[in-house]
């Protein structure tokens, strides 16, 4: 039986580079290329998770067009298949003039091997607007 290669920080780095690439694409063999056959994949912990390959894909290929985004993920910690990494992702509108969203996101990452993700969980949060341009767009400063 062969060894399985131990996952490192360098694994997961092509990982998220290769998710990256994947999500700008939209290309569905890379997408694919990602997730073990019966990977789960949340958007959000607390959500019921997508279950297989074919529907991450299809969530993936209905979701953004490709290439109104920026995002730079990396690594914070490996232990045995499991794997943490941060980053942002900057949303823009389709002509990309303008900021739609930015999110602070935390990746909790379940690898079968070195190359596929076989869980994976985002956790993301907008930035707080400072309270001064919160309060005038409530209608509350003066």
């Amino acid at each position: 039986m062969a060894e399985t290669a131990r996952l490192t920080e360098s694994h997961v780095q092509d990982w998220l580079d290769r998710y990256i690439a994947a999500w700008r694409s939209g290309d569905k063999g890379q997408i694919s290329g990602l997730f073990s056959e019966d990977a789960t994949y949340r958007y959000n912990p607390y959500d019921e998770p997508l279950t297989g390959r074919s529907a991450i894909v299809a969530s993936w290929l209905g979701d953004e067009e490709p290439d109104v985004f920026e995002a730079r993920y990396r690594v914070l910690a490996v232990n045995g298949d499991l794997a943490v990494a941060h980053g942002e992702s900057i949303y823009y509108d389709k002509d990309r003039t303008a900021v739609r969203a930015r999110y602070d996101n935390i990746f909790v990452l379940r690898f079968e091997g070195s190359r596929r993700c076989r869980q994976f969980t985002e956790w993301f949060m907008e930035p707080r607007k400072p309270q001064v341009a919160a309060a005038a767009e409530s209608g509350a400063a003066d």
